[in-house]
């Protein structure tokens, strides 16, 4: 029998104008002064001083950093970790997508372990929990409200560092899918197939179980459903809500079973050229997959079952194909770019990109280990 952990936060509240409830049990743990961490769009649109003054109401006092960049960097949790010292925080609380919650998971962990964020990348590198973590979700995508996965981009390597560590999970997690609703429809597409491919790369996962298999498959149904509607119409509140289900349960799936090359590769292209974690995951995936197709071609063929396609009566690899396909259709459909060549990537960089994300630790759960000459080989195809 093979050993099992179940990773997720000890509370995540849900649903729509569920804010108040999220403060109320901030309020309950005592907390007596938050480092808000955050993007100046949060703060420039006025969210983050509405946390501010819900916080301060409930006796909580709030410091903001509003210093987190698209793609967080060391240098942004040492700055933030820096006004979090000098400030007496004994919590924080991230406001936004994937990178605030990043950010704010790394300056936690130093917080509490001390040394730089670089010293835990890898796989459970910390020895103790970081500083309590409230994370408040505003997109539907990263899942990093309620997972062990904290990536932060090097500037002087120009890589990103994959932290995968179970003190880096919060303590609550909070999902209002009435803070969703006025995203712009290209990031609410990018971060859709992010949350789509967290799903299929946890699902052929080589460490996948009936747990996450579970979460896995209803998250991309749920995705198939929703997210075009989603994108059209971003204040459809039905089709927020069943996103931010959507990508919390696929966030359970790969929190636990891990991911896979689509994420080793897209950390390259977002670490070296700055781009966009959810586009270059998207442009990925149907590559990535149809290099996997070769050991997983039944999965796939599940996976495109959960996306409405009928494969009654498909062999594994015709089911495989039609799950290509339809991640292609979805994908242009929401006006995701169709290759990696319109994002800047250059061929000439390919063997360093393929060589870091071979170092990657989301690879090591891929089902079908590859060679640098193949990894060349998908981005190539990508372009």
């Amino acid at each position: 029998m093979t050993l099992s952990t179940f990773y997720i936060p000890s509370m995540n509240i849900m649903g729509a104008d569920c804010l108040g409830a999220a403060i109320d049990a901030m309020a309950g743990h005592g907390f007596k002064h938050a480092l808000i961490v955050t993007d100046s769009m949060l703060v420039k649109i006025g969210l983050a001083g509405k946390i501010s003054e819900a916080l301060r109401a409930k006796g909580i006092a709030a410091t903001l950093f509003d210093g987190v960049q698209p793609n967080p960097t060391v240098g942004n949790v040492e700055a933030g970790l820096a006004l979090l010292r000098q400030s007496g925080c004994d919590c924080v609380v991230s406001l936004g997508g994937g990178s605030p919650h990043d950010c704010a998971k790394g300056i936690a962990l130093c917080a509490a372990n001390g040394g730089k964020i670089a010293d835990y990348e890898g796989v459970d590198k910390s020895a103790k929990p970081q500083l309590p973590l409230v994370a408040i979700n505003t997109t539907a995508g990263t899942a990093s409200e309620m997972t062990r996965f904290c990536i932060i981009t090097d500037e002087r390597r120009h890589i990103k560092m994959a932290i995968v560590d179970r003190h880096v999970t919060p303590l609550l997690s909070v999902n209002d899918p009435s803070m969703m609703v006025n995203k712009p429809a290209a990031l609410t597409a990018a971060t859709g197939m992010d949350a789509l491919t967290h799903a299929v790369e946890a699902y052929v996962s080589t460490i996948a179980t009936p747990i996450t298999d579970a979460c896995a498959l209803k998250a991309v149904s749920l995705i198939a459903q929703n997210l075009r509607q989603a994108v059209k119409d971003g204040q459809d509140l039905h089709a927020r809500e069943q996103m931010a289900y959507a990508q919390f349960l696929a966030g359970m799936a790969f929190n636990n079973a891990s991911l896979g090359y689509v994420h080793a590769m897209a950390h390259q292209l977002g670490g070296f050229y700055d781009l966009p974690h959810g586009v270059c995951n998207a442009v990925l995936l149907p590559h990535v997959e149809e290099f996997n197709a070769g050991v997983s071609a039944a999965r796939l063929r599940d996976v495109a079952a959960a996306m409405g396609v009928e494969v009654k009566g498909l062999s594994p690899e015709a089911g495989a194909a039609a799950c290509l396909k339809a991640i292609r259709t979805l994908a242009a459909d929401i006006g995701i770019p169709a290759g990696l060549a319109g994002l800047g990537v250059k061929p000439a960089d390919i063997p360093t990109l393929a060589a870091n994300a071979l170092n990657d630790a989301c690879g090591l759960t891929n089902p079908r280990p590859a060679s640098q000459a193949e990894i060349e080989g998908i981005y190539k195809a990508a372009l």
